[in-house]
Order: C-alpha cells, then sequence, then structure tokens
C-alpha cells in the first residue's frame, strides 16, 4: 500500500469511526442504512415482540423493513412515529420485552377469530391508486381491502406488528383469504410487500 493510499485508507477510518461515535452519542440505535449489532439488538427484539415476521429479518442493516417495524411499534406504543430507534423507542421495546417469542395469546391481545391470509401492503401514494377507499374513506394506517364474501366491509381485524384495521376497501384482485394491508407512505407498502400470515377477527360487520 503507498503511503497516499494508507492516508486516503486512515482518512476514510477514522471519518466512519466519529460518525459511529456520533450515533450512539446521540442515542440513536438504528436508524434507515445504519448497520451493526446495535441494529441486530433492535431487530432482534422487534421480532420477538412480532413487528418483524423472521429470523432472517434480524440482519443488522437497517432497511426499509426494519425501519416500517419500528415505525409500527411507535405508533403502537404512543411514541414519535419517525422510523428511527433512539433511547425513546428502544427504551420501550426493552420494557415491552419478554424474553421470548409471542405466542399466539400475546400477538392476539384481543383473542378473535385467528385466520390465515396472504397479505399486500398499499398506499394512496402508489401509482394509480386511488387515495379513497371504496367506503370513501381516506386510504390510510388502520385500513385493509378484503374481499367482502371472505371479511365483510366494516369488520375489525387485529394484524400482529401492525395493530387494529377496519375492513374498508376492495379491489379487482383481492380475492378469498387475500387481503391488502394500508400504509401511510409508498415505501412502508414496500418494505412490508407480500406475506402470508395469520390474522384475527376482532368483530364481524
Amino acid at each position: 500500500m503507498t503511503k497516499r493510499n494508507l492516508i486516503l485508507f486512515i482518512t476514510a477510518f477514522m471519518t466512519a469511526l466519529m460518525i459511529t461515535g456520533t450515533s450512539f452519542a446521540n442515542g440513536i440505535m438504528a436508524k434507515e442504512g445504519m448497520r451493526g449489532e446495535s441494529v441486530k439488538k433492535v431487530q432482534t427484539l422487534l421480532f420477538e415482540q412480532g413487528y418483524l415476521s423472521s429470523k432472517s429479518d434480524i440482519d443488522g442493516i437497517c432497511g426499509k423493513k426494519s425501519v416500517a417495524a419500528i415505525k409500527s411499534f411507535q405508533k403502537d406504543h404512543g411514541l414519535h412515529v419517525d422510523g428511527v430507534c433512539g433511547d425513546e423507542t428502544y427504551n420501550e421495546l426493552k420494557k415491552n420485552h419478554k424474553g421470548h417469542k409471542h405466542d399466539a395469546s400475546e400477538k392476539n391481545p384481543h383473542k378473535g377469530e385467528a385466520v390465515y391470509v396472504e397479505a399486500t401492503g398499499y398506499s394512496a401514494h402508489d401509482p394509480g391508486n386511488n387515495p379513497n377507499t371504496a367506503s370513501g374513506t381516506p386510504v390510510r394506517h388502520g385500513v385493509i381491502a378484503v374481499d367482502p364474501s371472505f371479511i365483510p366491509l366494516g369488520s375489525r381485524v387485529y394484524i400482529p406488528g401492525y395493530g387494529e384495521a377496519v375492513a374498508e376497501d376492495i379491489g379487482w384482485a383481492i380475492q378469498g383469504n387475500c387481503i391488502d394491508v394500508a400504509f401511510d407512505t409508498h415505501e412502508e407498502a414496500l418494505a412490508f410487500g407480500r406475506q402470508e400470515i395469520e390474522i384475527y377477527i376482532i368483530e364481524y360487520a
């Protein structure tokens, strides 16, 4: 390695070290683009509390899926929703940590009927989407689109890692045990993607 390359390497290393130190000094455990053990700790807590769906999500890389999970946790616990896990969010995660993955009763505090569905994220900002549901309400977090013959419009459901939602929308591609789960942003919908999940019917309309 030449002297010039060595100087460049040392400069880059010191810069990265300063950035990492700044993040920890500010109490940031995880935010989009961060990597490392602190991110993995946050992902583990999110997984154990039902906000990440697979152990493969615990990869130490804070991508869009992790950010969406942090936002869902923050929303469910009355915290500032910014997708950044700082001291306040991390302390709340630790406070809710039970040391094991949730069983069905912990995932479903409402004791509703469990059904398996294929769920896809969507938002009002997706290309070609209408900003309003079939019921005339805004497409937003807390709304799902359903096949009314499977889940009647107006029914209330609970989705682990997401929270309560109301069936207010329909779609031509939604048939049988398929639902669309609404988010406030296109990025959150993309991060959710398509999943096979268990949801709980709290109340049929």
